[in-house]
């Protein structure tokens, strides 16, 4: 029987991906006006209204319960467990999943579970989950995998450009002036999760245009098909962005393989709205 591959919502991955590569999943979850949404509760548009219309929902990590009862039915089935965490450097899910194996070892010594710290975040995290139920669904096993994601993980590059930065300056990312100043000035900043799976201000542009350019221009330099030519884009409900950003990645490299999708609620209040994200495999972040 082939392995489980698991992981959390902050992959944002479509519901319909999930169903195709049997995933299992735990939700991290976000609270608006004192309710508590598992994430997928709240679709990423309603989220980027809230958003929008100056709500701030607050974000919580996947607790150590939460991962167990992601793990748990896997087990209870006789399979092995490969389990591929939102990065630790911006979320303590990785952790509460470290705590759940612990226990879950002790009650399945027969099974191997394993967990990764994938030090990559939001589709990011989910092109590597979709790599490795690649290579389980080609008979690899759960320790071929296991190794190949290690390898790989800082591979993943994420290049990030949000519209607003007012949201930056909610979560402590950027001083008030700056993002004052830089509203003001139609500054776009560029952010790449380095590889300590942080988020890192890298580069500024002046205008949307030209920071979507910069994301192309990033991975002109660093793309590495040999690893894998699967290519994400994330979006914050600015679906024209996404769809040029796409239609460049297939017609500047000859990519086919191009997936878009929402950032959803937990990464997404973060961001804002138009948050625009390029995730793929490079020679390095």
């Amino acid at each position: 029987m082939s392995f489980k591959i698991i992981t959390d919502s902050a992959s944002d991955l479509s519901a319909e991906m999930i169903a195709e590569l049997d995933l299992g999943i735990a939700p991290l979850s976000v609270e608006l006006d004192g309710r508590a949404y598992a994430e997928g509760e709240m679709t990423p548009v309603e989220l980027y209204n809230h958003l929008r219309n100056g709500k701030l929902p607050k974000t919580a990590a996947v607790n150590p319960d939460g991962w167990a009862a992601a793990m748990r039915p896997a087990l209870e089935n006789g399979q092995d467990a490969l389990v591929i965490v939102f990065s630790s450097g911006l979320s303590a899910t990785y952790q509460s999943a470290v705590i759940a194996a612990e226990e879950l070892r002790e009650e399945f010594p027969q099974r191997k579970l394993i967990v990764i710290d994938s030090l990559c975040a939001a589709v990011g995290l989910g092109l590597l989950v979709h790599t490795a139920a690649k290579l389980r669904s080609q008979g690899k096993t759960i320790e071929e995998t296991a190794a190949w994601v290690e390898e790989h993980k800082l591979n993943v590059c994420h290049w990030v450009t949000v519209e607003d930065l007012m949201h930056l300056k909610r979560g402590g990312r950027v001083s008030a002036a700056t993002a004052v100043v830089g509203t003001m000035l139609n500054i776009k900043p560029i952010i790449r999760v380095d590889d300590n799976g942080k988020l890192e201000n890298l580069a500024k542009c002046r205008g949307r245009k030209a920071a979507l350019n910069y994301l192309l221009d990033r991975m002109a330099e660093t793309f590495d098909p040999e690893i894998d030519d699967t290519v994400f884009i994330g979006h914050g409900d600015c679906a024209a962005d996404a769809e040029f950003l796409a239609k460049s990645v297939k017609e500047r490299f000859g990519v086919k393989n191009v997936y878009i999708n929402y950032i959803g609620a937990v990464v997404g209040t973060h961001t804002g709205p138009g948050v625009a994200v390029l995730f793929y495999y490079g020679k390095n972040r």
